[in-house]
């Protein structure tokens, strides 16, 4: 069975979005694209929602969201209980993303990074496993009950 990865993302990130969904379906990847579908002027919560909701409801799935800075898909997403959006534009922040933070959807900001960078990102975002141990205790104090 493949890996079903949900992506979404705002006008500015279209482009960016299409590259990532062609680069993983060639790795064997499913994409489940949310939107959007063209570089049309758009609002980024219509698309960082339903990510973030799949995500939640999926315990262990990965999420791609990507927007002009990465900040308002990324505060969307962070709205959901069950969800830890990352804002990353360094691959070390990807990697301690998963890490340190078992985050579970990587936001990146389009308008300031390239493609390979925004691809290198992704690979190591869901190459990267959780490390848990003393970083588990601050995870579990993330949400709000």
């Amino acid at each position: 069975m493949k890996k079903i990865i949900p992506i979404g993302a705002d006008h500015a990130g279209f482009e960016l979005k299409a590259r990532i969904i062609s680069y993983l379906t060639e790795k064997g990847y499913e994409m489940k694209d949310f939107g959007c579908y063209s570089t049309d002027s758009i609002d980024y919560p219509d698309f960082g929602h339903p990510v973030a909701q799949m995500v939640e409801e999926n315990t262990g799935m990965l999420g791609i969201l990507i927007c002009g800075s990465g900040n308002g898909i990324s505060m969307t997403a962070n709205k959901h209980q069950g969800v830890r959006s990352a804002l990353c534009w360094k691959k070390e922040l990807a990697q301690l993303a998963r890490q340190h933070n078992d985050a579970n959807i990587i936001t990146l900001p389009a308008r300031f990074i390239s493609e390979e960078e925004g691809i290198e990102m992704i690979d190591i975002f869901l190459s990267t496993e959780f490390e848990g141990g003393r970083h588990q205790n601050r995870v579990n104090k993330i949400a709000c009950n």
